[in-house]
């Protein structure tokens, strides 16, 4: 880090800081503990009304047979997709936009909003849970595109890799904080009034309530960032509706001049749908797989966000000595470590699950944080939200094609086990192609930036 630095500079730093802090909570607690466990019992419910724990017919969505245990992981690839098709564009409003704090908040609140509705999920309303995930998942990518894009503006390239890692630590802090609370509640509804039903429904209200509460801290703290490099519009383009889409077609066409942008997209893409699939996932293998339950879930899950937070703090040290690329290649041999253990963890054994949870806390957050931060500097100066929409198709909670080949594999085996070793492939191929990425010609062909939209 800098040794010195501007005190609205570091105010402004404090403020992105918290936007981790908050939507980590409901990445968290929704999409990885509750969310899916939750719309499946929902969905087996309407599968089988009359004997739904062991329900063995499908559901018929737009007249697709959806297996209830695979409904939540097509969930996420349809937010995915959808969320595909948007980014670039939020990218491209980002880019020409001089508030970005206005954008971050905006779609933070539409996220927001739509995970404390999900304390209206109950009954056999899962398709109301599919509904509301579809919202808020899409609309938290679409923030995160704007955050990401903000670490250019409050960091230096120098001070990137321990300015992200400190975000996604105070990311699962907040994550912890926000799960400890729920996970009380949760292993003991009865104290707070509560059936077990309505502890996770309220546990998701929460989580919404969280995220949505905590974004009006870099709303106000972003305001009086110094003035960004916006990309200038042909003459007459100003204030065009067209504009955005316009500049997306000239990043794309410019994109193959950025060569080691392409390398490490690519790279990332496959590796980090093989982590995001793993988080997703992990909550519905450990209770149907492996029978743990809600609060075992719960406990699992908040080791990993208290030992992440000191990984992500480890990792951004290791890169500073090894360099942020070495890091996340040796993250992702350690994260194929994790998927070989997970294989072999015996059905009830949650002591060896913990064990393997404090590995999942130690990788987590660093290599996550450190392709944020690498990315970032590869990125030509100007156009940091329009490459970071890209960056966000693969980013947490947007896999699409491991969570796809997850759900199929697990339906057409009738098990998780062969399901999750199927991920093996996404780390060994990410790694790979991780290894052909030349960073210090990235950081040149950066520094260049990009021709103005013609």
């Amino acid at each position: 880090m800098s040794t010195t630095l501007d005190p609205a500079l570091g105010r402004a730093r404090r403020s992105w800081y918290v936007y981790d802090w908050a939507n980590s909570a409901f990445v968290t607690t929704t999409q990885t503990v509750l969310f899916a466990p939750y719309l499946t019992v929902l969905a087996r419910r309407a599968a089988c009304p009359e004997a739904p724990d062991g329900c063995t017919r499908t559901l018929s969505v737009l007249g697709l047979p959806i297996a209830p245990g695979s409904l939540a992981l097509y969930t996420i690839t349809l937010a995915t997709i959808l969320a595909a098709l948007v980014l670039p564009f939020v990218g491209a409003l980002a880019d020409r936009s001089r508030h970005r704090h206005r954008l971050l908040a905006g779609f933070a609140w539409v996220g927001a909003a739509a995970g404390t509705a999900m304390v209206a999920m109950g009954g056999d309303r899962w398709w109301l849970g599919v509904l509301l995930a579809l919202v808020a998942v899409v609309s938290l990518v679409c923030s995160l595109v704007v955050n990401d894009a903000l670490l250019c503006d409050v960091a230096a390239p120098e001070d990137r890799d321990e300015v992200s890692s400190r975000g996604w630590a105070a990311g699962y802090l907040g994550g912890f904080l926000l799960l400890a609370i729920n996970l009380l509640l949760v292993s003991t509804p009865s104290t707070f009034g509560l059936d077990d039903e309505w502890a996770v429904r309220v546990s998701l209200a929460s989580a919404g309530l969280w995220w949505g509460l905590f974004t009006f801290v870099p709303f106000f703290g972003l305001r009086r960032l110094p003035a960004r490099p916006v990309l200038d519009l042909a003459p007459g383009a100003q204030g065009s509706l067209t504009a955005p889409v316009r500049q997306l077609i000239a990043t794309l066409r410019g994109l193959p001049a950025h060569p080691q942008v392409l390398r490490f997209l690519v790279a990332y893409l496959i590796f980090n749908d093989g982590i995001q699939t793993v988080i997703a996932a992990a909550s519905v293998y450990g209770q149907e797989e492996l029978g743990f339950s809600q609060a075992q879930l719960l406990t699992t899950i908040l080791l990993v966000q208290g030992v992440a937070f000191l990984g992500a703090l480890l990792f951004g040290r290791l890169a500073g000595r090894f360099g942020a690329k070495r890091t996340v290649m040796g993250g992702l041999g350690l994260w194929t470590v994790v998927v070989v253990i997970a294989f072999g963890v015996p059905r009830g054994a949650f002591p060896t699950w913990l064990g393997l949870a404090v590995l999942i806390g130690v990788v987590l957050g660093g290599t996550q944080a450190l392709s944020r931060s690498l990315y970032s500097r590869l990125v030509p100066v100007g156009a940091e939200a329009e490459y970071f929409s890209l960056y966000q198709a693969g980013e947490r909670g947007t896999s699409w094609l491991g969570t796809l080949v997850f759900g199929l594999v697990a339906q057409l085996t009738g098990s998780y086990r062969p399901a999750l070793m199927a991920l093996l492939v996404f780390f060994v191929v990410g790694a790979l192609l991780l290894s052909r990425v030349d960073v210090d010609a990235g950081v040149q062909q950066a520094r260049r930036g990009t021709d103005p939209v013609r």
